[in-house]
């Protein structure tokens, strides 16, 4: 494995990246510790940041085995652990919900997914984040399409691993991760102007949507407010995108997994509205798949100040936390509840359920928490 200084490694990561992200590089760069990025492939990059001084890479074979199995682990589960910390940092609803489940239910608290919105052009769709997840063992499924919002996603299974015992959210079983990407060449020429003026301008920031997400940060320059606007008029999902990028649209709780009363989602919902917790009532609260088997609901965005790069500060969508109930399959019911386990559930999404929990960032329900 060849070795890298660390000023060679900063000043080509610093190329890649608009300047907004450049200090927080510096930073990530400082503290002389193992950094891994996904690379082409199905591989990982990774590299030794040093201060001032050369590192290299063992490639004792002796080094892996299940020892670096754990380490791979670790290191996983602390980009998700990272991307969980900027999403509540940004998004006190979830936070205050998490705080609520818990206050009742203090047990092991289980992620059903994460899910993230991306630009499907020039690289910056599905495939930038899914290298990723794939790079740890996650297993593309199902793909889901929603014309009427021009968007298409992929659902990607996690692998058979032990949660860290005890552990609750990212250090719990790990979740599905849930991607969707806009069909940017379906829009009109205006939106897709805007789209291409931001991603071309950084090529290179979409082999770091992991890193992106995991630092809050934009891989490209902040947009005019205009742009904003006028890919709002056209698709919410577009405008949401170019300000929040890679960022962790929303977590799901594994609702079924709790050991309260509150496993049963209707009760959960109840529970959440009695204590001031707006719902997505787009299409009923409660949102229910065709054959009865996944039922999820879902809370309306927060919103942040964002200042554009015209100076213009504006109330933007952020995220919002999703509720997911997996019922026992048919041919199961007959197994006793003690030795009921996922995979006896209704496994997979829903195109009528996710189309409606979509809309928690649109306008229409965003109105709703301030009215």
């Amino acid at each position: 494995m060849m070795s890298l200084h660390s000023s060679a490694i900063k000043a080509s990561l610093h190329r890649s990246f608009p300047s907004s992200l450049r200090s927080t590089l510096s930073v990530s760069f400082s503290a002389g510790s193992l950094i891994r990025f996904p690379a082409a492939g199905n591989r990982v990059l990774s590299v030794v940041a040093t201060s001032g001084r050369d590192s290299s890479m063992s490639s004792n074979n002796d080094s892996r085995g299940s020892s670096s199995k754990v380490a791979a682990e670790s290191f996983f589960r602390s980009v998700l652990g990272q991307m969980e910390t900027v999403y509540l940092n940004r998004n006190p609803t979830p936070k205050s919900v998490l705080e609520l489940v818990r206050s009742v239910d203090d047990e092991q608290l289980c992620y059903d997914h994460l899910a993230f919105r991306t630009f499907g052009i020039g690289g910056y769709g599905i495939d930038s984040l899914a290298s990723f997840f794939l790079d740890y063992g996650y297993t593309p499924m199902d793909e889901l399409k929603f014309p009427a919002k021009k968007l298409r996603a992929l659902w990607f299974a996690p692998p058979d691993v032990s949660a860290v015992p005890g552990g609750s959210g990212v250090n719990g079983p790990l979740p599905r991760v849930f991607i969707s990407e806009l069909l940017v060449d379906q829009m009109s020429s205006q939106t897709q102007d805007v789209i291409r003026k931001y991603t071309e301008a950084s090529p290179n920031g979409k082999k770091y949507a992991a890193l992106s997400s995991a630092l809050g940060t934009l891989t490209w320059e902040k947009p005019l407010s205009s742009e904003f606007e006028q890919l709002a008029r056209e698709s919410e999902y577009a405008a949401w995108t170019l300000v929040n990028g890679y960022a962790l649209n929303h977590v799901t709780i594994s609702v079924h997994r709790l050991k309260s009363h509150l496993n049963k989602i209707k009760k959960l919902n109840q529970f959440l509205e009695e204590k001031g917790i707006k719902l997505n009532s787009e299409g009923g609260v409660l949102k229910v798949s065709p054959d009865g088997g996944l039922q999820q609901s879902s809370t309306v965005a927060d919103s942040i100040s964002f200042k554009f790069s015209d100076g213009v500060t504006k109330s933007i969508p952020c995220s919002y936390i999703e509720f997911a109930e997996r019922l026992v399959l048919p041919q199961y019911q007959n197994v006793p509840e003690s030795e009921i386990r996922e995979s006896h559930r209704r496994d997979g999404f829903e195109v009528g359920n996710a189309d409606k929990i979509f809309e928690s960032t649109f306008q229409e329900q965003l109105s709703r928490r301030t009215g």
